[in-house]
């Protein structure tokens, strides 16, 4: 069994310039993930995809998060 501090991972800040808790929620989430599709993060976050479409555009725009394939993780 894995310990609880084991599995704790650092995370870097939520960039000041997202303001929107959709986005905060979408970026906190690929951080954590390590990078997430479209679908996933619709289905884990309960977001219809036009919402979740709008969202990671926006936060690609802004150069938060890149697209790799089929996946968006955030941006390093």
């Amino acid at each position: 069994m894995i310990s609880q501090t084991q599995r704790q991972k650092t995370l870097d800040p939520v960039p000041d310039d997202l303001e929107s808790a959709r986005a905060k929620l979408v970026y906190l989430y690929l951080e954590v993930a390590e990078g997430a599709t479209i679908e996933e993060v619709g289905e884990i976050l309960a977001m219809k995809k036009i919402n979740v479409l709008s969202v990671l555009h926006s936060l690609v725009d802004a150069g938060h998060v890149e697209k790799r394939e089929s996946a968006y993780i955030v941006a390093n």
